[in-house]
């Protein structure tokens, strides 16, 4: 039997993983139709149509098949991961359902890491370049002791909210965590992490390209908060397992490179918001890819945009998995220069274009 075709080939579970999402997603669609679970069009939105969500169960069973083929249910952090997944799952289906305010989803959303930590999914120690407040005897590690508690909840809360708030346009989110589980996938084989990290991303990964097809402009469903929420949470307590099996630094730091673009939409976002004396969670039309669309991108190619330079941030962290320290420095200069140069030459095109028009 080819290796591929082994229940614990990253390939199979891939394969796995986008066969069930591919299959599943028009039942979840059809089902979301005929009990009317669908967005409606309001006055931030993107669609002009009413469109079915929920799609993200379609995600989840894809995920879910993937690595019980794979893993079973034996492994302590694979069962970890599930069951807070399971738990932010239902945050995300509630507030598609019935749209909570945003204490009650916040407090779901911890109550999700909780779970996850409890189970033992946590945040222990830090590579410390420095040395500095080191326990004995662990001269490269930071040892977080209880500490490690709220910094585990607030890094799977964040991620699962980075993820939630780059979900406006068709594709997007899909398309970009797809992008990240990959990413994530090949540092842990780079780095010697444990397998079980290799093929949970691996499921993550095919069940959000499964999704992607039917999501893709013009979307015939969205994966909603059900989705979105939980393939944050899935990218962020995977890295976790990553960091406690390996203790490696770029168990986290991949994850951070690789969605520097959403996180850096939503610290503007947070920063927006506060400065204008709203809310922190009142949604508006003020991200990144809205503003593509105001320079004249159509919905797709802002869309493709956002892939591209994930894509480029992507290939800066699989390097800097490769690399030492200086060579990551060296890699996210290189990288923020880039994606500045690219932003510039985006205004320039923008102030310039109504003058060709008029030409």
């Amino acid at each position: 039997m080819p290796s591929w075709l082994h229940p614990q080939s990253h390939w199979f579970v891939l394969a796995v993983a986008t066969l069930v999402a591919l299959s599943a997603t028009p039942v979840v669609r059809a089902l979301a139709v005929r009990l009317g679970v669908v967005a409606r069009p309001t006055a931030r939105s993107m669609h002009r149509v009413p469109v079915p969500h929920v799609g993200g169960l379609a995600i989840f069973a894809g995920f879910v098949a993937a690595v019980a083929v794979s893993l079973g249910w034996e492994d302590r952090d694979v069962v970890a991961v599930l069951l807070g997944g399971v738990v932010m799952l239902a945050v995300g289906l509630a507030d598609d359902l019935w749209d909570l305010p945003p204490l009650v989803k916040l407090a779901g959303q911890v109550a999700a890491a909780l779970t996850a930590v409890a189970a033992g999914v946590r945040i222990e120690v830090l590579t410390n370049p420095l040395g500095l407040f080191t326990a004995s005897g662990a001269d490269d590690l930071l040892v977080l002791g209880a500490w490690g508690v709220p910094l585990t909840v607030l890094w799977i809360v964040a991620v699962s909210n980075v993820i939630n708030l780059i979900d406006g346009l068709d594709g997007l989110a899909a398309g970009i965590a797809s992008i990240a589980a990959l990413t994530v996938l090949v540092a842990a084989l780079q780095t010697g992490q444990p397998m079980e990290v290799v093929l949970l991303m691996a499921a993550l990964a095919g069940s959000t390209l499964g999704f992607l097809p039917y999501n893709f402009n013009p979307a015939k469903i969205f994966m909603g908060d059900t989705g979105a929420l939980f393939i944050g949470y899935t990218l962020a307590t995977v890295s976790v397992v990553g960091l406690l099996k390996s203790a490696a630094a770029v168990a986290l730091a991949v994850p951070i490179m690789v969605l520097a673009l959403p996180i850096a939409d939503t610290a503007l976002a947070i920063l927006r918001r506060l400065q204008a004396g709203r809310p922190v969670m009142a949604a508006d039309r003020d991200h990144l890819h809205h503003r593509l669309i105001r320079m004249g991108f159509s919905h797709r190619d802002a869309v493709l945009v956002m892939y591209l330079i994930t894509a480029w941030l992507a290939l800066g962290a699989v390097a800097v998995a490769e690399g030492n320290l200086l060579q990551g420095l060296l890699i996210v200069v290189t990288l923020a220069a880039s994606v500045h140069l690219v932003a510039r030459k985006l205004l320039e095109w923008n102030r310039q274009r109504p003058r060709r028009l008029g030409n």
